[in-house]
């Protein structure tokens, strides 16, 4: 079941990149950025709310700091990635965005103690390699 929400991912992150790139025409990118966030945060707290699953006291200090670091993070990646694509061609910014696939393997293994296998190295290979043929010009 994981791998249709996983997809979804893919084909939301796809829209918003193309989304995001006729809607920051001419506009701040903090401010298309914040925009965004409003809309997330009411659609996120409006699906907490609809199932019931707001039970804040049960997380513990860990989870707390955890949750504001992956938000901070998250942020960032946000507010860098709407400037890439109000500068750049989302071909481009798109497929560099996703060198977060080997990063995330490179530091869940570093981090959190993952193993690191074969099939893992190449498919962070071939990431990489397909990122560079699209961003590059020939």
């Amino acid at each position: 079941m994981w791998w249709i929400y996983a997809l979804l991912s893919a084909a939301f992150a796809a829209l918003t990149a193309i989304f995001a790139k006729v809607g920051i025409k001419g506009v701040d990118t903090n401010l298309a950025t914040a925009i965004r966030t409003v809309v997330i945060l009411v659609l996120a707290w409006a699906i907490v709310l609809v199932r019931g699953n707001y039970s804040i006291g049960s997380l513990t200090k860990t989870n707390w700091i955890f949750l504001i670091l992956s938000g901070v993070a998250t942020g960032l990646s946000w507010i860098f990635y709407f400037k890439a694509l109000q500068l750049g061609k989302v071909e481009q910014v798109a497929p560099l965005d996703k060198l977060s696939v080997p990063l995330a393997i490179i530091l869940a293994t570093i981090f959190l103690g993952e193993k690191l296998t074969l099939k893992d190295s190449i498919g962070a290979f071939l990431i990489i390699s397909g990122t560079f043929v699209l961003i590059l010009k020939f």
